[in-house]
């Protein structure tokens, strides 16, 4: 028990610590803080409320940080050296998914950059990182950065996810301007009284916003928004099978230093000008694999059956020839089945493709499947 509590003392906490423990949840150690990973309604109820209602996340664990240059152009192109995405296309008020890319064109972490909507804030850069990767992130950026671009991390803040098809009436009635945005777009907004800047975007495949907010008024944001009967408090549990069933990637388990972009399907985030001119780490093998195509691709993956295949499961074809892994897998409660994501050579990743999922040194009948598991209803 008390290496136990020493655990616990070593991790941090974000600002809505003490609201999760008053109502009831299950604390869990999640990139070095203690994080909710379900309330007493349990995964499967709150992963239907979220596709349902609303879903309210703490996600304050994830890294905030600013880009700072003289202009945007300079900033832009500070970033476009370790990343493929077209950042200097980005107009303000928008924001745009990419990789932090190395030399070999490894995912070394996914990321979200928003450019302010505000021209007084021209030259600065918004960006979210995982939580466990942000200060690796930060010391990587940092260390390919010119002299006239900073980075300035950002721990004064917290972030909030609300997801769900109920999500814009519920913040409406604290920030009514959000019914006006757009999916990826990114907006100051004020949320109540409190000063806060809104994006239209999301984790789970459902129409919704992450609001980052002051760290000493998270609680204000939270209570005002679980004040409202479509709202529920959700967990990292329902988290993820809410991800998993829209296809989503996970660092560390779905992408990854050995990964590409290519190979993981994610080719839609590298923009024209970015494909064809280059410039970022790894474009030789990314530009190679979009010619000649990558040696596997990532696919989605149904199980006969109703138990689920998790990652490391190794995939092959029904007469025993090893083609693949399974990276992510759970049971996917809005489809009522089980679903899984991996990595398998290109003459298996068509749909409707028959193989099988090694489970306990069973082979378990599966199919290729089209991702999404379960449709996306972004607001475009």
């Amino acid at each position: 028990m008390a290496e136990l509590a020493a655990s616990e003392a070593s991790l941090f906490h974000t600002p809505l610590h003490a609201e999760h423990l008053a109502l009831g949840a299950k604390m869990v150690p999640f990139a070095g803080y203690n994080m909710p990973v379900q309330y007493p309604t349990g995964i499967l109820t709150e992963h239907l409320w979220t596709r349902d209602h609303a879903g309210l996340f703490d996600v304050s664990h994830m890294g905030q940080a600013f880009l700072i240059g003289p202009d945007h152009a300079t900033t832009a192109r500070a970033l476009e050296a370790l990343v493929p995405a077209d950042v200097t296309a980005l107009a303000p008020g928008r924001q745009r998914y990419s990789q932090l890319l190395s030399e070999d064109g490894g995912i070394l972490d996914d990321l979200m950059i928003t450019r302010p909507a505000d021209t007084a804030e021209d030259g600065r850069l918004m960006l979210v990182v995982n939580a466990a990767m942000k200060e690796a992130d930060y010391a990587h950026i940092e260390a390919h950065l010119p002299s006239d671009v900073r980075l300035v991390r950002v721990y004064d803040r917290a972030l909030l996810a609300l997801q769900g098809p109920a999500a814009e009436a519920a913040l409406a009635k604290l920030a009514p301007e959000v019914v006006d945005m757009a999916f990826m777009s990114a907006h100051p907004a004020r949320v109540g009284d409190i000063d806060a800047y809104v994006s239209r975007s999301g984790y789970t495949g459902e129409d919704g916003f992450e609001i980052s907010a002051p760290a000493e008024r998270a609680v204000e944001v939270w209570r005002a928004l679980l004040a409202d009967p479509e709202v529920k408090p959700i967990g990292l549990g329902a988290r993820d099978s809410l991800r998993l069933e829209a296809g989503l990637c996970l660092y560390g388990h779905d992408i990854g230093p050995t990964t590409s972009p290519v190979e993981a399907g994610l080719l839609w985030s590298i923009q024209k000008r970015r494909r064809e001119e280059g410039g970022f780490p790894g474009a030789d093998r990314v530009r190679r694999e979009i010619a000649e195509g990558p040696q596997r691709i990532r696919v989605g993956l149904r199980p006969e059956g109703r138990a689920p295949a998790r990652e490391g499961v190794v995939i092959t074809t029904p007469d025993g020839r090893e083609v693949g892994i399974v990276t992510s897998g759970g049971f996917g409660p809005s489809v009522n089945g089980p679903v899984a994501m991996g990595y398998v050579s290109p003459d298996v990743s068509t749909p409707g493709t028959e193989l099988h999922l090694i489970v306990r040194g069973k082979p378990i009948p599966a199919r290729i499947a089209p991702m999404p598991f379960t449709p996306h209803r972004y607001r475009r």
